[in-house]
């Protein structure tokens, strides 16, 4: 069920988070240097959302209107006026207008979106990928804890690491039902040729 909507402050990136993902970042901008600081102060998440149109960095970029809410885990102030971050993906929420303040912080009047399904298994071949991925690299390449029994934990992992566009990713991030996604992965990893043969019995 959605929540009640709530105003959030908003950080578009070029990149989608998901939930669980982390998200390290060098703050430098004023508007989100006083964002973060307002978000330790009260101790309160901001919301990320992928560029639709615009740039990090300079006039107030346009959201996407499906984001994911970033929980401030670590935190330092190597100089003056930087912020580094890292940040947790919390829920998934939808944007349902945006305002703009005097320092070009955007603002968004969100709802949280609905916890995704649950399916009873992992699609053999998108849990097969991301296995091998966690072997070659180790898991501190990937949030952990590793859980590669878990649908909805491998299907945000394996959206996070696989090479496609951000457009592909946010597409990822706004679908709710779990095997949807995973179907979705399955495609794309024969699209983007990672998978030559999949037994679609598995």
């Amino acid at each position: 069920m959605s929540s009640a909507p709530y105003d959030l402050p908003l950080f578009p990136l070029s990149s989608a988070l998901f939930p669980g993902g982390l998200l390290p970042l060098k703050i430098f901008e004023q508007r989100y240097v006083e964002m973060i600081k307002v978000c330790l102060r009260d101790t309160s998440p901001f919301g990320v959302c992928l560029i639709r149109e615009g740039a990090e960095v300079g006039i107030p970029a346009a959201p996407h209107l499906v984001g994911c809410l970033a929980h401030i885990e670590q935190w330092d102030v190597p100089h003056p006026n930087l912020f580094t971050v890292l940040a947790r993906g919390g829920t998934r929420f939808r944007v349902l207008e945006t305002s703009i303040a005097a320092n070009g912080l955007i603002s968004g009047r969100v709802e949280t979106l609905p916890d995704p399904t649950r399916p009873d298994s992992v699609d053999y071949a998108c849990q097969e990928v991301l296995r091998m991925a966690v072997e070659r690299a180790g898991a501190a390449s990937v949030p952990g804890p590793v859980n590669l029994d878990d649908p909805v934990w491998v299907s945000y992992r394996l959206a996070e690491i696989l090479p496609i566009s951000p457009l592909e990713k946010q597409a990822l991030l706004e679908q709710t039902d779990t095997a949807a996604r995973l179907t979705q992965l399955r495609g794309l990893l024969l699209a983007h040729g990672i998978i030559e043969n999949i037994n679609k019995n598995n």
